[in-house]
């Protein structure tokens, strides 16, 4: 297939890797390791990031699948990414242009209403109050709940966790980490005592219960809880009735972009310019790229420390610290050499959650879908074509279903999907008068109980299953398409190294975050192998285009390497 990648000005190759003993070698050339790379690099670190594609980015990727059109073929919109990060990295002065919608949500009925959430408050609560008075009156009091919420989140976010100290510590180190400790537990506890009783029970609430159960306390309206629900299943096989599922509502309005929260922004040039800036901030600081060079496997001393990394050509490049942004399970049970690590340790990441239902599908269209229920449709585009586009989500009901059919091993027959337009804003991306269409769909499972993803004609017909799905709000939608790259569980998988198809790294479950992730005993960063860091979203505080994870390990790193070097 005909592709082209927008990669780093600078690479190095596996030639230049072997030259000289690193500082610290990132493995994985996604938003994560490459935030990580700046920060060390800045602190004052040789430091080389090694990406296996041709390309780097990971998941925050924008490639020319299809000529003329550039797609941000897994990740798509911009929230979560850290204000530290934007900020600290001057990302853009590093070429970072964010692109704010018109709208924020649209969601079109088969019964020809629709509901266009935006930014202003008098708005928003006429087009709930065509659902529900009562539910347009509810919403602000929703909405500034979890907001309350945001400043303790923040706070968790930005921390690094408070692990137990594992490799052998001095007096002076053990009684530097407790004095750490102090100080977090102290500041966690302002946050909770500033939120009081009441809302510090609320949030408990939100964290353990189901979806289902904390949208339906608060409204009433169908759509609207179908709407704010699907926050809560992105990315996972998870269903809106399960327990704890309500926290990953919090990323409704959990990022923050110039101080605003709750805005989902779409990036010039696509995803992957958010990696371009990260990637020139980097090699600003002196960090060498390079791509097209994987690592088979880490090279460990007999003390049990890490050496550098041997590469699948046989080049050995050494280093006494290596970051991985790899998934935990591709880092410990495909990296780590056998019978280094302890058992418990490695049962405890192989039988993480690494559930996928997600399938990302890229399309190339020749004009923009026109949606039955807006009369006023215009062929230059709307608010609606600017905003996130909720397909097959007309009620919680439709969403519990699609999830049921593929717990059943079958990929749910109307799938329910994320569409964006990102053209409509984005005049860099298509051939002028055509448009890039991103659906985020679920559910697929990894291996569907009634055929084969490596299939051709089932992975059509999945895709013609989404399309014609559309037809029935913006008909015409399926003629239009030119082309389309479909990426399922096993793709992601194969070609972005995400275990399991899982987007975040492994599952976002209360059990699998904070002090459990990506283990219990070794949220840190650090690993059970001395000078090895995990500093991708299987580290806190998870999955979503945040770089918290890797600016926290760098922080770790710079830490342990100024320790030990003095």
């Amino acid at each position: 297939m005909w592709r082209r990648g927008f990669t780093s000005s600078y690479t190095a190759g596996a030639q230049a890797l072997k030259e000289k003993k690193w500082d610290a070698l990132v493995i994985g050339g996604g938003h994560n390791g490459l935030t990580a790379a700046a920060y060390l690099a800045r602190g004052g670190l040789s430091v080389a990031v090694i990406e296996r594609r041709h390309v780097i980015g990971g998941a925050a990727v924008t490639e020319e699948i299809i000529p003329g059109f550039k797609f941000s073929r897994c990740s798509y919109l911009q929230s979560l990414l850290r204000p530290s990060v934007i900020r600290e990295l001057e990302l853009k002065r590093h070429g970072l242009k964010l692109l704010k919608p018109t709208a924020t949500s649209f969601t079109p009925c088969l019964d020809g209403r629709y509901l266009l959430m935006g930014y202003d408050d008098h708005h928003n609560y006429l087009e709930i109050s065509k659902f529900s008075k009562r539910d347009a009156d509810a919403y602000p009091r929703y909405e500034n709940q979890l907001y309350k919420f945001c400043k303790l989140m923040d706070f968790l976010l930005d921390s690094r966790t408070p692990e137990t100290l594992h490799w052998d510590s001095s007096f002076t180190d053990r009684l530097w980490d407790k004095l750490e400790k102090s100080v977090f537990w102290a500041s966690c506890l302002r946050h909770i005592f500033a939120l009081g009783q009441k809302d510090m029970v609320d949030f408990m609430d939100l964290l353990l219960s189901p979806t289902s159960k904390v949208l339906n306390k608060w409204f009433e309206s169908d759509i609207l809880k179908a709407v704010l629900a699907g926050d809560a299943i992105i990315g996972s096989m998870a269903s809106i009735h399960t327990p704890g599922s309500g926290y990953v509502l919090l990323h409704h309005v959990m990022g923050e972009t110039d101080g605003d929260r709750n805005i989902w922004l779409h990036v010039e040039g696509g995803m992957g310019s958010i990696s371009m800036a990260i990637s020139n901030a980097a090699s600003e600081a002196g960090v060498s790229i390079a791509t097209n060079a994987e690592v088979s496997q880490l090279m460990i001393g007999d003390s049990g420390t890490v050496k550098g990394v041997l590469l699948a050509d046989g080049t050995r490049v050494h280093s006494s610290v290596v970051l991985s942004n790899a998934t935990p399970y591709k880092t410990f049970l495909g990296l780590v050499p056998q019978d280094v690590l302890p058992d418990d340790f490695l049962r405890a990441i192989k039988y993480s959650d690494y559930n996928s239902g997600t399938t990302k599908i890229n399309v190339a269209v020749d004009k923009l879908p026109q949606f039955h229920c807006c009369r006023s449709n215009n062929p230059e585009g709307g608010p609606q074509h600017t905003a996130t586009i909720h397909i097959g989500s007309e009620s919680m009901e439709e969403i519990g279903s699609a999830c049921q059919e593929a717990w059943n091993g079958l990929p749910s027959k109307r799938p329910v999907m994320e569409m964006t337009i990102p053209s409509s804003l984005d005049k860099t991306i298509s051939p002028p008068g055509k448009h890039v269409v991103s659906l985020f769909t679920q559910y697929t499972p990894y291996k569907p109980s009634d055929g084969s993803w490596e299939n051709p004609t089932y992975r059509e017909s999945y895709a013609q299953r989404c399309f014609s799905l559309i037809d029935e709000y913006a008909p015409g939608f399926s003629s239009s398409v030119i082309g389309y790259d479909m990426l399922t569980p096993p793709d992601l998988e194969r070609e972005f190294g995400l275990t399991g198809g899982n987007i975040f790294h492994g599952a976002m479950g209360l059990d699998s975050l904070f002090l459990m992730r990506p283990a219990k005993g070794w949220s840190g960063y650090r690993t059970p192998i001395r000078g090895l860091y995990l500093c991708g979203s299987g580290a806190h505080p998870g999955g979503g285009v945040m770089g918290a994870a890797g600016r926290n390990a760098a922080r770790i790193v710079l830490r342990d390497f100024k320790k030990h070097s003095s």
